[in-house]
């Protein structure tokens, strides 16, 4: 396609701009803008990096907080002051689509493109976390995306030297076509050292740094902003191709850069390549800027518009001040990395395309982006029928079983709760010398900061099919779990990033599950205070086959991170002593609604959300907090997934030491055992410091009660003999590996 022909409605509809949109860029320019010109909108106006349908509802999400240093949309992560001088730069973004049609570089590249964002802040790097939803495992496609995926993340984390410390990864039929991808990384740099994403000062120079530019990942950014179907395969040339070793290379590079004064600006070229990065680092410096697309290192023959659009990994657009480039390419020559000039900043706002002495375009850079002229809707939604049919659902019309323990025995079997083993030990966690929580695990990862005292405790969460019968409820639900995971650890919640997964936003039932989920995060970020720093969002998840259309869950991954500000308060959750006594800090309900043990025990998919009461929650997570301060505690460790005997037996495998305990008899046996009601956590206390635990307890009324003891290894439940740990732990460490390996 020829760069400077004038482009059709035709092909502004391949680029997945509709007819509006098309007359809108002409209004902008005045004119038919030519095909390199549209190539350009098409990606900056595609839903991945226009947030056009989202951004009326974003905006609507907490960003105000104690910590904070920059707020959402304002640079390439977001950053919190962490104390002792030091700031956290954290992100979580997804790699859904390509992963879907090519698993390994679709997952490796995502690991690649979220560290990125991170050191172009000028911040290291310190860990890495995911989060993954497959099909059902039993399926030869999930088991090929399962691998491809597990292996690309390993193989780029792993290269890149930063530890992979927690996580987590989910099953269930609705990912069938379409897994979902986030990647999630947190750095560590010097408050008011951080490099902002931005082009100032007329003059400068702009260099392009890292790999040489190829033809992979081209409209990327659009294909992630359209349906997957049956033809989807056919995209793979929009699958970026990832190199750990070369990625590694820049950041020490540009971790060198960060300590000289020679950069105005930088920016990764992650989505739409030097369009992004171009347009929206003009727009955040109010300046122009001149891009001579034939100095560009490529890898092969390229049209101007291709160079443009592609997405190729490793790369980078940075400002410099005039007078300093040799301090830049000194830099980059000692780390054997291409670093070359191909542009100047500019007075206005115009960014230029020349190929030689040729204009091959010309855009208004505010015209183009995020918060500019990119269009923004406001979606039409509507409650789906099966909202009120799953608030019908019943207790009474289960019957309990009459042989819990055969139950149990089944529930460490099931895909979302038996150890994923198979998956995370193709993970590098010990590389360095920061993770403190891979062999004393913790309910999140926990990193050191050296030369503090401090440590950060980061987490993963959501449960999307809670999400799915109640966006509102199941997504405050989401935030909480990260919350109390990092309390659990010994943190303080501190920021959250966000990774918002859904299927098309044009259906209003998708587009309704959208706007509760935001509800439902702004009601429990303000009440956690954990304002949100930014993310990603991800539409189009969902799967055309033949003209049946089914949307994913509803999963707004919740990333946070918090700050453990002594290193002595990090709290482990596996049992320490024969002996100790076991507590559980909540209410207990007859509740089993939405609940692994509901779904894959009896087969009951329709159900409403478990019990969950913020006020609860905040005030129950403080109590631990406290207790964990006043030393009143030997471990903690939240409940989720399976509800108390999984958690339970989660915290005997971490040293083989087993429990005994008795039921309230105010409630079914089942629902206390596997019911997944918020807000619960089990705490060991010394048999000495038992009456400083009830004191403690008995100061802000948090309900609480005593289950049982410690023992040697014995899983007994009301007196009756259970079994051993090890007998459950063999199940639970195989039951996944053994289904995905066959």
């Amino acid at each position: 396609m020829n760069s400077t022909s004038v482009a059709t409605l035709d092909q502004a509809k391949e680029m997945g701009l509709l007819p509006e949109e098309f007359d809108k860029i002409k209004e902008i320019l005045g004119r038919t803008p030519n095909y390199l010109e549209l190539s350009v909108y098409g990606v900056m106006w595609s839903e991945h990096c226009s947030y056009k349908n989202s951004i009326v509802w974003l905006k609507k999400l907490p960003k105000k907080g104690p910590h904070m240093l920059v707020e959402a949309g304002e640079e390439n992560a977001g950053l919190v002051d962490i104390g002792d001088g030091l700031a956290c730069a954290f992100k979580i973004e997804s790699h859904n689509h390509p992963s879907a049609v090519e698993p390994y570089q679709g997952a490796a590249t995502g690991v690649g493109g979220i560290n990125r964002d991170i050191f172009t802040m000028g911040a290291r790097p310190i860990a890495q976390l995911n989060s993954l939803r497959f099909g059902k495992p039993t399926e030869d496609r999930t088991k090929w995306l399962v691998k491809g995926v597990s292996k690309g993340i390993g193989d780029y984390g792993n290269s890149f030297g930063i530890p992979i410390v927690g996580g987590e990864v989910y099953f269930d039929e609705c990912y069938h076509q379409n897994p979902l991808v986030n990647a999630f990384s947190a750095g560590i740099v010097e408050v008011g050292k951080q490099i902002s994403a931005t082009s100032t000062g007329v003059g400068n120079p702009v260099f392009i740094v890292g790999s040489a530019t190829g033809k992979d990942g081209i409209h990327g950014a659009s294909f992630a902003s359209k349906d997957l179907d049956e033809d989807s395969a056919e995209d793979i040339p929009s699958v970026q191709v990832g190199d750990p070793f070369q990625e590694k290379l820049l950041l020490e590079a540009t971790m060198e850069l960060a300590e000289t004064d020679a950069v105005v600006g930088m920016q990764d070229m992650g989505a739409a390549g030097i369009t992004c990065s171009s347009c929206e680092m003009s727009a955040a410096g109010e300046h122009g800027m001149d891009i001579w697309l034939d100095k560009v290192p490529l890898r092969q023959k390229m049209e101007a518009w291709e160079i443009l659009l592609s997405e190729s990994q490793e790369r980078m657009l940075v400002v410099v001040e005039k007078g300093k480039e040799q301090v830049v390419l000194d830099i980059f020559d000692k780390w054997d990395l291409e670093c070359e000039e191909i542009g100047i900043v500019t007075e206005g706002d115009t960014v230029n395309y020349y190929w030689g002495e040729e204009l091959m375009g010309s855009i208004p850079a505010d015209s183009a982006v995020l918060g500019g002229d990119a269009p923004v809707y406001h979606r039409e939604w509507s409650e789906p029928a099966y909202y009120q049919e799953y608030k019908k659902f019943d207790i009474a019309s289960v019957e309990e079983p009459a042989d819990l323990k055969a139950v149990a025995e089944q529930m460490v079997a099931l895909p979302n709760i038996a150890s994923k083993r198979f998956i995370y030990e193709q993970y590098d966690s010990m590389v360095g010398t920061r993770n403190m929580s891979t062999n004393a695990p913790s309910d999140a990862g926990v990193v050191n900061i050296k030369g503090t005292d401090k440590a950060l405790a980061m987490s993963v969460d959501c449960n999307s099919r809670f999400v799915h019968v109640d966006p509102e409820v199941g997504c405050a639900m989401a935030v909480s779990e990260a919350a109390r995971n990092i309390t659990c650890s010994g943190g303080i919640p501190s920021a959250v990033t966000n990774c918002l997964n859904f299927g098309n936003p044009y259906n209003p039932e998708v587009y309704w599950q959208f706007v509760g989920s935001i509800k439902g995060m702004s009601a429990a970020c303000e009440k956690f205070e954990t304002p949100v720093t930014g993310g990603n969002v991800s539409f189009y998840n969902q799967t055309q086959i033949g003209d049946t259309v089914e949307p994913v869950f509803p999963t707004p991954t919740i990333g946070m991170i918090g700050v453990v500000e002594d290193k002595k308060f990090v709290t482990t959750l596996g049992y320490k002593d024969k002996g100790d006594l076991i507590f559980m800090i909540g209410t207990n309900h007859d509740d089993i609604s939405s609940s692994q043990y509901l779904v894959n025990i009896h087969g009951v998919e329709n159900s409403s959300a478990p019990h969950f009461d913020l006020e609860e929650e905040f005030a129950n997570q403080k109590q631990v907090q406290m207790l964990i301060r006043e030393g009143a505690i030997k471990s903690a460790h939240d409940l989720s997934e399976g509800g108390l005997f999984v958690g339970l037996l989660e915290k005997g495998m971490v040293n083989g030491l087993g429990f005994d305990i008795t039921l309230p008899a105010e409630f079914r046996k089942d629902a206390v055992l596997f019911g997944e009601s918020a807000s619960r956590i089990l705490v060991t206390v010394s048999e000495e410091d038992k009456d400083k635990f009830i004191d403690l307890m008995m100061l802000n009324g948090c309900a609480f009660d005593l289950l049982g003891h410690v023992t040697k290894g014995s899983v007994r439940v009301d007196d009756e003999d259970w079994g051993s740990v090890e007998d459950y732990q063999k199940i639970y460490d195989n039951a996944l590996g053994d289904i995905l390996s066959k």
